[in-house]
Formats: C-alpha cells, sequence, structure tokens
C-alpha cells in the first residue's frame, strides 16, 4: 500500500518541508503497521487442523511481529535525521529573518526613501501627496502661472535634491577615479 502526502488538507503549506517528511514517514509507518496488524488478525480467523498448520501460523505471527518492529524501528532512525534537518530549516529561516532586521546603511536607507518618495506602481508616493497638499497656482495679471511650494513640501524637495545631487556626485567621483586609473 503506498500513500502519498501533498500540501493539501491538514498540512499546511507554512510548515517545514522536513516537518511534512516527518508526518509522511508517520504515515508511512503506521500504515505499514495497520496492514501487519490486520494479517495477524487474518491468522487468528484461519483454522489450523494438525501440528503443522499451527507451526506455519505462529511462525507467520512471529514474522508479522518482527516485521511491525523493523517498521518502527525504520521510523524511530529516521527521526534522529529528522531533528537534525528540522534544525537547520529553522536556523535557515532565523538567519533570513535576522538579515531582513540588519541595521540599513546609509545609502540603503537613502534609496529607500527615494523609492518611498517616487511611489510604487500601487501609488502615486509621498511626494506625489505632499506636493498635492503644499502646491498653490497663482496666476497673475498677464495670465502666467507661479508653483508655490511651501511648509513640508519644500523642505521634502530640498532632502530629495540633496539626496540626488550627492548620488550624482558619489557617480561623477566613481567615474573620476575610473578615468584616472586608465590613464595610468
Amino acid at each position: 500500500m503506498q500513500i502519498k502526502y501533498t500540501n493539501g488538507i491538514g498540512w499546511g503549506s507554512n510548515m517545514l518541508k522536513s516537518s511534512q517528511e516527518k508526518l509522511q514517514r508517520q504515515a508511512e509507518r503506521d500504515s505499514k503497521v495497520a496492514f501487519f496488524e490486520a494479517q495477524k488478525e487474518n491468522l487468528k480467523n484461519r483454522e489450523s487442523l494438525d501440528l503443522d498448520d499451527i507451526a506455519k501460523k505462529l511462525e507467520l505471527l512471529h514474522s508479522y511481529d518482527d516485521q511491525i518492529a523493523a517498521a518502527k524501528q525504520e521510523y524511530n532512525s529516521s527521526q534522529m535525521f529528522h531533528v537534525m534537518d528540522e534544525a537547520i530549516e529553522r536556523g535557515e529561516q532565523m538567519a533570513k529573518e535576522a538579515k531582513k532586521n540588519e541595521p540599513k546603511t546609509e545609502e540603503e536607507r537613502r534609496e529607500e526613501a527615494i523609492k518611498e518618495a517616487n511611489g510604487t506602481e500601487d501609488s502615486e508616493g509621498m511626494l506625489s501627496e505632499i506636493l498635492d497638499e503644499q502646491l498653490d497656482t497663482i496666476s497673475d495679471d498677464n495670465g502666467t502661472d507661479t508653483l508655490v511650494i511651501s511648509g513640508k513640501g519644500m523642505e521634502y524637495c530640498k532632502q530629495l535634491y540633496a539626496a540626488e545631487s550627492e548620488k550624482q556626485t558619489e557617480e561623477a567621483d566613481a567615474e573620476n577615479l575610473r578615468l584616472k586609473s586608465m590613464q595610468k
């Protein structure tokens, strides 16, 4: 009897792979034990007329008991490896989470602020929101429109400009360094 398991009913997809394998090994062990227990029950229902039949029946009974013990021992042996596999998986998960929570460098924080300001595909971003709130259009007598930025909008624009110009300066410095190294 072969049983296949997937991440279906009863086994959540967020379960560790080693835990899923453990459940599969348990199910295989249980099915083997159930099979041999059923064979033992069938022996009880079988009639024995002479001593040879009784001897065969007793031999089969011991054989089934041995196979049940072997199935349980196989599972116990695999459990030792399971514990190690699970510890390794948990360690990897913890390392991933620790990496996510690592302090960010100045450059990473700056890039994140720029991305947040520019927005993502789903939203317009913080810059759009601030500009919408802080921009006023003033029309003079000649019909010329003038944008006026006030408050937080002006401060934020200054920060973005400073971050962008610093990035451009770093890129220019890197290019100059590359050119100087090529001249040597």
